[in-house]
């Protein structure tokens, strides 16, 4: 059997594109680095984060200095705000440091992304998600959630605040 020279640019075009799409495949899920939410982050007691007496930093969320170049952020997520970060109450980071999110739902499952950045987690009840980033530039971020938590969803929003370090004096909690 006689196969024709345009059969063979074509045939070889198609092998090429599917040994392309494995490849991308494949380093969308070993190569990037990117991971599946887990359980690293802890547990809590939803209904102790919704009364607010869980024990713990989602008592009175916000950010925590660490040391010089790293802050936590403790964030509760709840119908419909995310405290701190929604309304009046930005969250307020330094530039050029490393910031971890630490991230808990007080009553549905909820999103947590920073537009502009990779940081983009689900928040479930009863779990604490944790995604660490560093802002290298100044700027406000949005903050949104992603993930249908009721009628008021389209309201759920904030921003988070990089500012330089010489200008950072947000009123921290020390641990």
């Amino acid at each position: 059997m006689q196969v024709h020279n345009f059969e063979k640019v074509w045939l070889g075009a198609a092998l090429l594109l599917i040994v392309g799409f494995i490849a991308t495949i494949s380093y969308g899920t070993v190569g990037a680095g990117i991971a599946m939410v887990d359980d690293s982050g802890g547990q809590i007691d939803p209904q102790a984060v919704q009364s607010g007496e869980t024990g713990t930093t989602f008592d009175d969320p916000g950010v925590v200095k660490q040391n010089d170049s790293h802050y936590v952020v403790y964030v509760v997520a709840q119908q419909f705000q995310f405290v701190p970060g929604s309304g009046d109450n930005p969250i307020q980071v330094p530039a050029n440091t490393l910031v971890t999110f630490k991230v808990t739902s007080a009553d549905v499952m909820h999103g947590f992304a920073i537009t502009g950045t990779n940081i983009n987690t689900m928040v479930i009840p009863g779990q604490v998600a944790e995604v660490t980033a560093r802002f290298d530039e100044t700027g406000t971020y949005g903050l949104v959630c992603h993930e249908y938590c009721g009628a008021g969803h389209h309201t759920m929003g904030g921003s988070v605040e990089v500012v330089p370090q010489s200008q950072y004096n947000a009123t921290e909690v020390t641990n």
